[in-house]
């Protein structure tokens, strides 16, 4: 037997529905027929830790409702930020009863006046700050399209709960009259430690999201992180309404206001994003900012490719041997110290389950799966799931069971080597196997399983090889570093290269092969054979 038959063999022995104790975890798990095995390495292992770990992150509020995802670790509540949106994106594809009902939590908390809160514990709403980062409508639709698109009386409470959120923001947060979002305090980004906000108070003035600290003398700023955060929402508002069955033009010019006040207000003749302050000052602190405005879908593919090779794939800025760092390595208030919550250097798996969006909005998936190799490197051989991690040694640091950590790497595994579902109903079956993993890690095979539609799906991969099973026959095979496209039913409709350096073979499906040569980040049409090609930025040393 090959290492592809032992990992297919031991996918086959994984009652993966008895891993999580009984509840939506398990349920949601068992729905979808989940599974992951490795022949060799401690890939297995930890993925078993990580489904037991995150079904511990899964509980009611208050003792009362319906069970919802929390942040996990020192964190003991959802967090909008965080928990309510990119982790309850990810949830979705593993517990998509969690995921609708930690959204509907989040919007049955908003006050009156419209403001949602920045996080709900057993304690209730807190309304302190405002605390967002990923777009949560962009969540919101996704969720819905990821669980069938047929939920409006969902779809339809989030709506009008982002709206009016929308609306309090216009009203409280735009101070100085530009048009941009302002920060009042270091937790309306999350950015605990950072030097971003040195002199800065923690929370809004007399704990009140709507005032600022008047004796302050550089508050309020107009910050590019939540700026780009509200055009990227009220573009999704938009495809919300519409969806509907309501106009979504207002949202869409909206939207084009927000994104020109971050351009006016925010963007520097370096081609990064600064906060400005309420002196007119640009702060140039190089922060992970960056790859936050880049996650709200701004800018252009040549814009992100100048970020790659200025920033984020430079080792002197953020490269570093466990992923993204918080803030530019070359900053000389740059703190490495992860054993501590820190936006100010550590690199933080919130930060990396946000990075894989913007990088493959902009067709970059070959330096997303190089950057998120490092992190899921590290993870592997660690003895925790924590919040950060030391950027020199990947070493584990704060907390431990942190939902985004978790959640990160169930993700990278699918994203990499695996069966992940999108929300537009395509299917992407990914060959990079985790079998060049450093410091011990690597697997001698993986195999993953997932049932989507009528069709029971396993895919298994050595460092050569991939293959695909469709109801436990042969459905596809191709080399390592592919990723096949496919519907619903598992039709390829393109393939993509996801390694870092060209990969030629052939992908072979029922009807014949097809032979192909792909550089890094190329796709391939299979109807068509159009190809796109956007290049590939190498590590900057």
């Amino acid at each position: 037997m090959t290492a592809i038959d032992d990992a297919l063999a031991a996918l086959g022995d994984r009652d993966v529905g008895a891993t999580p104790s009984p509840g939506p975890l398990r349920d949601g798990l068992s729905a979808a027929g989940i599974g992951f095995a490795a022949a060799g390495g401690p890939l297995a292992a930890r993925w078993d830790q990580a489904i037991r770990e995150l079904d511990g992150c899964i509980r009611p509020l208050g003792g009362d409702g319906a069970p919802v995802l929390v942040e996990g670790g020192a964190y003991p509540g959802a967090w909008v930020e965080s928990t309510g949106s990119i982790s309850t994106e990810v949830l979705a594809r593993f517990a998509p009863a969690v995921a609708r009902a930690t959204h509907l939590r989040l919007a049955a908390h908003a006050r009156p006046d419209g403001l949602l809160p920045y996080k709900v514990t057993d304690d209730g709403p807190a309304f302190s700050q405002i605390q967002m980062v990923t777009p949560l409508a962009r969540t919101v639709r996704n969720v819905f399209r990821l669980t069938g698109g047929g939920d409006l009386d969902y779809l339809r409470t989030m709506y009008r709960a982002m709206a009016a959120n929308d609306e309090w923001l216009a009203r409280h947060r735009d101070t100085l009259g530009t048009g941009g979002v302002e920060a009042f305090c270091t937790f309306d980004t999350g950015h605990d430690a950072s030097p971003r906000f040195w002199g800065v108070p923690d929370r809004g003035y007399r704990a009140d999201a709507a005032q600022v600290d008047p004796a302050h003398p550089t508050l309020p700023f107009v910050a590019p992180d939540l700026t780009a955060n509200v055009a990227a929402q009220r573009a999704e508002l938009g495809r919300i309404a519409e969806t509907l069955g309501d106009d979504g033009g207002d949202w869409r010019s909206r939207s084009a206001a927000s994104t020109a006040a971050l351009l006016a207000q925010c963007l520097a003749e370096d081609g990064r994003y600064y906060d400005r302050d309420a002196r007119g000052a640009l702060r140039r602190v190089v922060s992970d900012v960056i790859l936050r405005v880049y996650e709200s879908e701004h800018g252009d593919d040549a814009e992100f490719a100048a970020a790659l090779e200025r920033d984020l794939l430079n080792t002197r800025r953020f490269l570093s041997a466990a992923g993204l760092t918080s803030l530019a390595m070359d900053d000389p208030r740059f703190s490495g110290d992860a054993t501590v919550n820190s936006w100010g250097g550590p690199v933080n798996l919130l930060s990396m389950i946000r990075a894989a969006h913007p990088f493959e909005h902009h067709g970059r998936v070959a330096e997303h799966a190089l950057v998120a190799t490092a992190t899921l490197t590290a993870l592997a051989v660690a003895d925790r799931f924590p919040q950060c991690l030391d950027p020199s040694s990947g070493a584990a640091g704060y907390t431990e069971a942190y939902s985004p950590a978790l959640l990160f790497f169930l993700d990278q595994l699918e994203r990499s080597c695996g069966i992940l579902p999108r929300p537009d109903g395509s299917v992407w079956f990914s060959g990079l196997a985790p079998t060049r993993l450093e410091h011990g890690a690597a697997a001698d095979a993986v195999a993953a399983g997932r049932r989507i539609g009528a069709h029971r799906f396993a895919l298994a991969a050595d460092d050569e090889r991939v293959v695909v099973e469709r109801d436990g026959a042969r459905w596809l095979a191709f080399p390592r570093g592919w990723r096949v496209e496919t519907d619903a039913a598992g039709e390829p409709l393109a393939v993509v290269c996801l390694a870092a350096r060209p990969v030629a073979g052939e992908l072979v499906t029922a009807s014949g092969a097809t032979r192909l040569h792909l550089a890094p980040n190329d796709r391939a049409d299979l109807a068509t054979g159009a190809r796109t090609a956007p290049g590939f930025t190498a590590p900057v040393f």
